[in-house]
């Protein structure tokens, strides 16, 4: 697994210098790469549908326990399979998507493969920090894949909302790992699920991490960042938008949901926001008439419905939730793809302008028509299937006492009932012939267009027509959840179950839907009546706003142009915080040496009066010579501490100092201007009187602060042992600490050639 993520690392870095040489070919090759990796994950198929697991571990900072570490069970090997085998018939689509010319090729077809093997990892990761890490690369991949035309407004400002709305809940969920690694003592994800972390830190740890789970899949109130990214190429919305990026949130509740799904809040918050997302999703779709958006709110208001399937935790659910999750991959994968095509040879996307595309084009129609079908839930599809697993699984939950069953049924029979009807929308707008309009012209187009589309339908009447074949595969992961192994009859995948509820269920849903799309113009009139204010996406753009405004007054009252109130703020915050510290603290030491021999007190009196002089004197050079005393007393003190090469790199950089304040001073007036009011100076002074006895004491209470003996009596053995030296200090910075007598050299090197220039730029002028 790591071999792969490493290929998908050096194969997109490759990637922009293949494509100079081979064009839109590029995708061709690229596409060797997941297929590979699909091809892998299949030979793994016979150890996930045993229960078993496939492992790799690799070592990576060993004293927090972090670890590259991989599992492929039966949920990873499902994702897995979607990431990679779609993500590898994207790559082939994109080589007829694109043409040669298209701006930033390389760039796309690099990050496109990027994303692909970003996904692999996330999928198959078992240490929670690593699964973040390739959470947070999908965020900034799918900002950079969203921002492709950069040239438009509409691109940028998608790609930006995409990323806040992510990184806002990755940050959040961040906080969520941390506490659930902390409760658990590991960061390995398996034992985390196996043995979960009980009580509040486990609770509140749960809900962190659902914020960034419900932020990436796009649910309420997160939701509006999926319609916008529309503004992507095509390609990118069928791979991260119905297959990949959206599916990584379903993903992480679907892996925590067998050790954490009877946590507080767990099934309020999940059934809750699914059914609000499923319903507002579909309701926004019947509103559509850009095909693409149409796709994007059914997106929203299915990944709703995956939710709630998954959440539940009773070994069905898992079950119908993992059969779904691959249904949707399928069916919307498909559909955004022949959006795709449609866009490309009719030049729209708006139903309002297309007619007749049903007997222009029957194979495409075709593969929509079946896309649909699927998304509707009609048999012998696997996406009815799936749905009917659904029903059937939540029928069984509120008949076995769970209210919330009850409720996510209700949801999700209203919800199917509007996707019903937005999927007959979607075909009729697209395919339809309308009298008032001419034909639509479409432009000719490569056979092989219609590659990825078909394989993805095949698959899905495949699916469909064998489910009772799927279930196996499928099975291993429901039976993690608990209490799996005691069912007297547990479920299975097959298109047909018998005359049962789900069956009229299914058939009610399906006509109500029919009936829905027949009063489409009563659905509109009831829209339009909706308040423009309900809009989720204008909250988004309030809240950005007003930000901005509190970042501009902050800046404002915090940054006025002058250093000195830049340097009050600063050790203003610095006294309080650290002044606070040393009040609350009660490590001080039993004994407090103030000197070693008087000439300490002598050298530390004369730096004072030369510091305190060198604030109130009012000649310029003056000033600079005095400031230069307290550095040469820094030098004798160092100097009387047996520390001569300290010594003497300080006296050097002293020097060089004075010399550059030199040649800067005499450019500028003798006298300093007095622009300050006596109270400015003494609130100056104030604060610097108090930043020095504020470290002062910190400095004290570091000495009481000790809790091991200090290696301090240790060094006159390890000089010699180990330095072969009996100068202590000599060893420390010429053998022990060579690196640091480097810096040294390095800052006087900085510091000489800064007076350098000067000299030189100085000399040329004259």
């Amino acid at each position: 697994m790591a071999t792969f993520l490493l290929a998908f690392l050096a194969l997109s870095i490759l990637t922009p210098i293949l494509t100079r040489w081979l064009g839109t070919r590029v995708f061709y090759v690229i596409a060797l790469l997941p297929a590979g990796a699909f091809a892998y994950t299949l030979t793994q198929t016979a150890t996930v549908t045993a229960g078993g697991a496939v492992t790799q571990n690799i070592p990576w900072i060993p004293t927090l326990g972090i670890s590259f570490s991989f599992r492929v069970d039966s949920l990873a090997w499902l994702l897995a399979l979607v990431v990679t085998g779609i993500g590898a018939l994207v790559l082939i689509y994109c080589a007829r998507y694109f043409s040669p010319d298209e701006p930033g090729l390389g760039r796309f077809a690099a990050l496109l493969l990027a994303f692909a093997g970003t996904m692999y990892g996330l999928v198959t990761a078992d240490d929670v920090i690593v699964m973040f890490m390739f959470w947070e690369i999908t965020s900034v991949l799918s900002y950079l894949l969203i921002g492709h035309y950069t040239g438009k407004r509409e691109s940028r400002g998608a790609a930006l909302q995409a990323l806040l709305v992510t990184t806002f809940g990755g940050l959040i969920m961040l906080v969520g790992v941390i506490m659930i690694s902390v409760g658990a003592g590991t960061t390995s994800l398996a034992v985390i699920v196996a043995q979960p972390v009980t009580g509040a830190l486990g609770t509140w740890a749960i809900l962190l991490i659902l914020v960034g789970a419900l932020s990436k899949s796009a649910l309420v109130p997160f939701h509006f960042w999926l319609p916008a990214a529309m503004a992507a190429p095509t390609p990118v919305s069928a791979y991260l938008h119905a297959a990949a990026m959206v599916k990584a949130g379903i993903y992480i509740v679907a892996r925590l949901a067998p050790g954490y799904a009877e946590s507080d809040g767990w099934l309020p918050v999940l059934v809750t926001l699914g059914v609000w997302t499923m319903l507002v999703g579909a309701w926004r779709s019947l509103r559509q008439y850009d095909l693409k958006l149409l796709l994007a709110y059914g997106t929203v208001s299915q990944l709703g419905f995956l939710m709630i399937a998954v959440g539940f935790n009773t070994r069905d659910t898992a079950l119908a939730g993992a059969a779904l999750l691959l249904a949707h991959a399928l069916y919307k994968a498909t559909l955004f793809l022949v959006v795709g095509v449609i866009d490309h040879r009719a030049g729209t996307r708006d139903w309002r302008g297309l007619s007749g595309l049903g007997r222009s084009s029957p194979g495409l129609a075709v593969i929509a028509l079946i896309a649909v079908a699927s998304m509707a839930g009609i048999p012998p599809l696997f996406g009815f299937v799936a749905k009917e697993a659904v029903f059937t699984s939540l029928i069984d939950a509120g008949v076995s006492g769970n209210a919330w069953g009850w409720i996510a049924l209700v949801g999700t029979a209203v919800g199917s009932v509007l996707t019903v009807a937005y999927s007959i929308r979607f075909f009729w707008g697209a395919f339809g012939t309308r009298p008032k309009l001419a034909p639509t012209v479409l432009h000719p187009s490569p056979w092989d267009s219609l590659l990825a589309p078909a394989v993805l339908t095949v698959a899905t009447v495949g699916l469909g027509l064998f489910s009772s074949a799927v279930d196996p595969f499928l099975t291993p992961y429901a039976d993690t959840v608990p209490g799996a192994g005691s069912a007297s009859d547990p479920y299975h995948l097959a298109l047909w179950h018998g005359l049962e509820p789900a069956l009229f269920l299914s058939a009610i849903v399906i006509a109500l839907g029919a009936v829905l799309f027949r009063w489409r113009k009563r659905v509109a009139s009831l829209q339009a009546t909706v308040p423009p204010w309900i809009d989720a996406g204008l909250g988004y753009g309030l809240t950005v706003r007003a930000i901005d405004r509190l970042a501009a007054r902050t800046t404002h009252l915090g940054q006025r142009g002058g250093l000195p109130q830049y340097l009050g703020t600063i050790l203003t915050v610095f006294v309080l915080a650290l002044g606070f510290a040393a009040a609350v603290n009660r490590s001080w030491p039993s004994e407090i040496v103030l000197w070693d021999y008087p000439g300490q007190v002598l050298i530390a009196l004369i730096m004072g009066i030369a510091a305190v002089m060198a604030a109130r004197v009012g000649q310029r050079m003056t000033a600079v010579l005095l400031a230069g005393v307290t550095g040469f007393g820094l030098v004798a003190l160092f100097a009387f501490h047996g520390a001569p090469d300290l010594a003497l790199t300080q006296a050097l950089v002293e020097t060089i100092t004075l010399v550059v304040f030199v040649l800067v001073l005499r450019r500028l007036p003798t006298q300093i201007a007095q622009h300050n009011r006596p109270k400015n100076r003494k609130r100056r002074a104030t604060i610097g009187i108090l930043v020095g006895l504020v470290m002062g004491t910190i400095g004290v209470i570091a000495l009481g602060a000790r809790q091991d003996p200090s290696i301090a009596g240790e060094l006159p053995r390890l000089a010699v042992e180990e330095g072969h030296g009996n100068n202590i200090v000599n060893v420390m910075l010429v053998d022990i600490r060579a690196w640091d007598t480097m810096g040294e050299i390095a800052v006087l090197i900085v510091v000489a050639t800064g007076v350098a220039s000067l000299l030189f730029v100085s000399g040329r002028n004259a």
